[in-house]
Formats: structure tokens, sequence, C-alpha cells
């Protein structure tokens, strides 16, 4: 759907006719967005009712969603809707990285023994379909993503918390298995801390998408009136919301775009507003030149990174020639092959940075463990090293190495990325790399271990996107047994350091943790931290309020139009 815009009516004209034309495009694109948000509303099929009157922005993405259900998906897609029509207990406020109460009516607090949370609920909260929000829903909501047990779910972030109680309708007491566990209020303000309506989803199964929207189970900022998936979304201001981040807008609508370059021409037409994720190194340089748009950068704090799957991957423990030994030996020998430097100057442009860490630099117990272990121990490649790994290992080279990688999710720069992997890995012939791509949502299902299934990638591309600013996010939902990943990578030393951690309340004691959690990983290597990259936002020159935080989230709220 294309918008009229002013720019497309001043092309050509000057003096007095270009100032009267720019008004009456104003005014045509004005009554052309609401049109079109009733015609979206009647292609989503749920809630053709209204016009929507007011401040209306569009926004634009790459990003693929997965389902409306938070029990059953933790990648950003989904997350972004979350945040717009969910409540937290605490989510970051503007600017800040530390969590400030959303729904909650107060900080919590901590029973003297340090193993209860305590927090009360604001009265009087509400769903947008009129149900009372109380305590019973958090519970339900925390429970069911337990019961639920999704591969693709937000349980890992879960691990501490032992059980949810309610004392009454606005008392949540949590059990946590960390002794004044640092990172619960990060969590409750996670993927995995979405309060959800208990009298629309299933407490044992994953509810629906139609169902979610014809229910009007929201009560963040916004509730969503259309959704089309991975095609179109409208949401409306919820004026019943009582949260951190009331909306300043009166309505969002966001297309989802097949790729990035089409994504680039509709910023620049002013067909959409906001263009966030997600745009290729090349697209973001050539808009900074551009006068009709303006650049908005957040906080680094995205890695992209290589997984093995310790089931399949070469040696692995589900092959016939299965050997721990071997397969260890075939994950050092890439590490010392990849070469950071090459990807994020001559793929990435420098919009990403070499990345020899497990925690991005900037945050508490950041150390380049990755640097000195592997390749010439300077960040540079080795063929030399790599050799002599395999070789002394008993590994007959060259390896076959089948590599998967998306392009829907992690952008179309990806294909230049992996194709740079590959070259690199097969540099002096100890490799044989077979790269494949597959669809994010197909994707997101094929790459897990699961009790039924080994997987189905040895070797994977993913990238992270924090949930919350602490450096316990980058370790945690990686390394712990029940791991995001899910590539069947299982330590319990691992275990202990991480609930070790997150429990630390001596700042330079929790450092030395995170420094042996990242040691031991070094020495694991189950997965291979390769870049680390910032967020960027592009948006219409009228546009102001796009604030990009630490956490990656991006509220529509606080957007606005002169």
């Amino acid at each position: 759907m294309t918008y009229l815009s002013s720019y497309g009516l001043d092309r050509g004209v000057s003096g007095p006719i270009r100032s009267l034309w720019r008004h009456v495009g104003v005014l045509i694109g004005a009554l052309l967005m609401t049109v079109s948000v009733l015609l979206l509303s009647g292609c989503g099929g749920v809630r053709p009712d209204t016009a929507i009157s007011g401040d209306v922005i569009s926004v634009g993405t790459t990003d693929k969603v997965n389902m409306l259900d938070p029990a059953g998906t933790y990648e950003t897609g989904s997350y972004a809707v979350f945040m717009q029509i969910y409540p937290f207990l605490f989510s970051p406020d503007y600017g800040r990285s530390d969590m400030s109460p959303d729904i909650a009516a107060d900080d919590g607090t901590w029973s003297a023994d340090g193993t209860e949370f305590t927090v009360k609920l604001k009265p009087g909260l509400k769903f947008a379909n009129g149900h009372a929000l109380t305590s019973s829903d958090v519970k339900f909501s925390l429970d069911r993503i337990r019961r639920i047990n999704s591969a693709n779910g937000p349980l890992p972030l879960m691990a501490n918390i032992e059980s949810v109680e309610t004392p009454d309708d606005t008392t949540v007491v949590i059990r946590d298995s960390v002794k004044n566990d640092v990172t619960l209020k990060q969590v409750l303000g996670s993927p995995a801390g979405p309060i959800v309506d208990e009298q629309v989803f299933s407490a044992g199964r994953l509810t629906d998408d139609s169902v979610i929207v014809a229910s009007n189970a929201f009560a963040g900022p916004y509730t969503l009136t259309d959704f089309k998936l991975n095609e179109s979304a409208i949401y409306r201001r919820n004026t019943a919301y009582r949260g951190l981040t009331p909306a300043r807008n009166a309505a969002v609508q966001v297309r989802y775009f097949a790729d990035a370059a089409n994504l680039k021409l509709s910023v620049q037409q002013e067909q959409v507003d906001v263009a966030y994720r997600t745009l290729t190194p090349t697209d973001i340089a050539d808009l900074r030149r551009d006068s009709r748009v303006r650049i908005v950068t957040g906080p680094g704090g995205e890695e992209r990174y290589l997984v093995f799957n310790m089931k399949i991957m070469p040696y692995g423990e589900a092959r016939p020639n299965a050997d721990q030994g071997k397969a260890l030996a075939v994950r050092e020998a890439v590490a010392d092959l990849v070469d950071r430097s090459a990807l994020a100057n001559g793929v990435y442009k420098g919009t990403y940075t070499p990345l020899y860490s497990f925690i991005p630099d900037g945050l508490s117990g950041h150390d380049d463990t990755l640097k000195s272990a592997y390749g010439d121990g300077n960040g540079k490649p080795s063929v030399e090293r790599a050799r002599k790994t395999l070789t002394d290992a008993g590994v007959s080279t060259p390896v076959v190495l089948d590599l998967q990688y998306n392009t829907d999710h992690y952008g179309a720069t990806s294909t230049d990325e992996y194709a740079a992997v590959k070259t690199q890995l097969e540099n002096g012939g100890l490799f044989k790399v077979n790269l494949q791509q597959t669809e994010w949502t197909q994707y997101t299902k094929d790459r897990v271990v699961t009790d039924k299934s080994d997987g189905s990638y040895p070797v994977y591309q993913l990238g992270w996107f924090p949930d919350y600013s602490d450096p316990d996010n980058y370790l945690s939902p990686f390394f712990r047994s029940d791991n995001y990943p899910s590539n069947g990578y299982r330590n319990a030393r691992m275990d202990e350091l991480l609930a070790a951690q997150a429990g630390e309340q001596d700042s330079a004691k929790r450092e030395d943790l995170l420094k042996q959690i990242q040691q031991l990983e070094t020495g694991d290597l189950s997965t291979i931290p390769l870049l680390q990259g910032s967020q960027v936002a592009v948006t219409g020159r009228d546009v102001s309020g796009v604030r990009l935080d630490a956490s990656f989230r991006f509220r529509y709220a606080s957007v606005t139009k002169d």
C-alpha cells in the first residue's frame, strides 16, 4: 500500500505553488492514511469498525513474528509485538538500563533470608476486554511458560524461579533458588515477563493468534486490533493502560517487508515513518546522505555468533563415529580460522566490531578470552594452528561442515557474511563447508535439540539481542543445561557458576565469577561469538521520539509526528 507524500508533490514545483501543493499533500496524505488503516482493518479480518483519528505512526520492518503467545517464542520479531500489547511487572524506563515498576506498584522487597521476592500490583488494573488483571494472572502467565515448555519459548530465562504465590489479588510472591537474585527484576521485564489474560489463554497449550486478537486480551500501551502474520498490524492506544509508557500517538501501523531494499525505498518515499530492522550496512551508509531522513542510533549489545549442535556436529554425541575429543578439535579449528575483522570491515563496513568475548564490550566482566586462546593469539586467524589442532586429535581432513544461516531474520547481508565464513574455514583445505539457508519460522523449529529430536543443523547462525542490560543475559540463556540455543550443551560446573554470579551482591566477586564462566566456555566452545553491533533506525524528518534502549526495546509509545 502506497501513501501520497508531500515530498512527491514537491518535486519539480517552485514558489507559492510549491507551498500550496505541500499543504494539499499533507491533507491528502492524512486522509489516505486514515483510509489505509480502514482497508488494512478489513484485510486483517478482525475489527473493521471505526477510523482512527489523531496521530497515526507507520513503522516498517523486515523482522518476522512467530506468534502472539509469549509462551511459545523467544526472538526479537515477536518480542517487538509483546512489549506494545502486554504489561510487565517491571520495564526499563527510557534512557535507563535498570528496571522501573510498570504495572507493579512498588520496587518489590526481598525476604530476610533472600529467597522470596514480594511485589504489589497497582489496584484496579484491567485488560482491554474488561477482565480484571490481578495477581492470579501474573502467576498464571509465569507458570504456563514452564507448563507448556515450548522448545522455542523463554523458559531458559526462568531457571531461578521456583514458584509463584498470590496471597491476595494485588500481591505476588516469587520464590527464587538464588538468594537476593540480582537478575530477577530483569527477567520479569524480559520476554519471560508478559502478563496475559488467564480467561483467554490456555493454561496447557499455546493459544492461537486469532483467539488472542479477537478476545482483545491486552493490557499494554496498545491493543492489537488487526493482525496478519508478517504482513501488517494495527495498534491502537489503550486508554486503560496505567503502566510506565503510555502511548503519545493514537495508533501505529506496522508493515512487514520481505527485503531491506523495499524497506529503504519506503522510508525514503515517506511511505513509512520509521524503518527499524533490518537495513543493510550499504543502505544505512546511503541513507546518511539523504536529507529526507534522519538516522537514529542506539547502544550496542547485539551479537552475531555460530552455534554447534553437540549431537550432530562432526563427531557429535549422536554420530556413529562420536568422539568428544575430535568434536572439540573441530570446534577449536573453526575458532582458529574465523577472521572477525574481515567480517566486521569487509562485510559490515564497520557497523559491527569484532567480538572475542562472551560478554560484549561495555558490560562488567567483558574479557577477550577468545583472542588469546585461538588463531594467532592476537585476534587473527591461523591455518597452522587449526591444522595442528586437527592433526593432534586424529581428525581426517577436509572435515565436511554443513553450516546453516538465515537472511529474513538476520538480514540479507548474512549471505555475504557466511560466504566469507565459508572462504575462511576452507582456507588451507581443512574444511569443506556446505552452506544452506532456511526461512526463519522453519529455522527456529529445525535447529533445536529436544527429547525427541537431535536437531537438523550441525552448525548454524544465531544472533542475540539482549533481554536486559546485564552480563548474565549473555551467559545464562546460552550455557545453562536448559539453554536458548537448545544445542545439547551441558556442564554441571557451568550451572553452578551461573547460579553463583546471579546471587552475588559484591560487584568485584561477581566480576570474578563472570570471568570464570567465560574461561570455562572458552574451553568448551559450544558457541563462537563473531561480531558485536549497535542499533539503527531511520525516520522521516517530521518524526520524533524514536528511542532505542540498551535492551533493544523500540517502544512505539514515545513516537510522534510534527
